[in-house]
């Protein structure tokens, strides 16, 4: 499977992440900052990037303007993660030249998506949309049988298993 660099600031969403492409065989690196981010891909040249627009230090853009300023990663492909989503906000991620955008909160099928499409763009067909609707997965966290658990009962299993608590509120937007 693929190297993917996560670049996000909030430790949460950035665990979120690691899980969703854990699950699915990927390797991950973790950057908290756009600096860090940058060092990251130096040393570790992954695959993919899924860069926050909102860090500290150095935005999403100034990332994805010096990647794409560097011969040796222009062609790196880097997916915008971001809450904006306001109209136009899109169309301004994707000028920057960003390879993909998934809007927050991820949705583990359209980030999946977006991954295989961004990828096999790359001539790099690692991930499988297939993957999402048919995860199969088993360890501490529990078991889910193929095609019978949606992602987000998945999630809740390996965040349960790790201590996480949820609120009741946002239990109930799920059930």
């Amino acid at each position: 499977m693929s190297k993917i660099l996560i670049a996000e600031d909030n430790p949460v969403n950035r665990e979120l992440l690691r899980e969703l492409l854990e699950i699915r065989g990927h390797t991950v690196a973790e950057a908290c900052d756009g600096e860090e981010a940058l060092r990251v891909i130096e040393q570790t040249q992954p695959n993919l990037v899924l860069l926050d627009i909102g860090m500290p230090l150095l935005d999403g853009f100034g990332v994805i303007r010096k990647i794409r300023e560097n011969p040796r990663f222009a062609s790196m492909p880097v997916v915008a993660l971001t809450a904006y989503a306001m109209q136009g906000d899109r169309e301004k991620i994707l000028n920057s030249k960003f390879d993909g955008y998934p809007s927050k909160p991820v949705d583990a099928r359209a980030l999946a998506q977006e991954l295989d499409r961004v990828l096999r763009h790359q001539g790099d067909q690692e991930v499988s949309a297939d993957q999402v609707s048919g995860s199969k997965v088993s360890g501490k966290a529990g078991a889910v049988r193929e095609g019978t658990k949606s992602d987000v009962v998945l999630l809740f299993l390996v965040f349960f298993d790790r201590g996480y608590v949820f609120p009741n509120r946002l239990l109930s937007r799920w059930t």
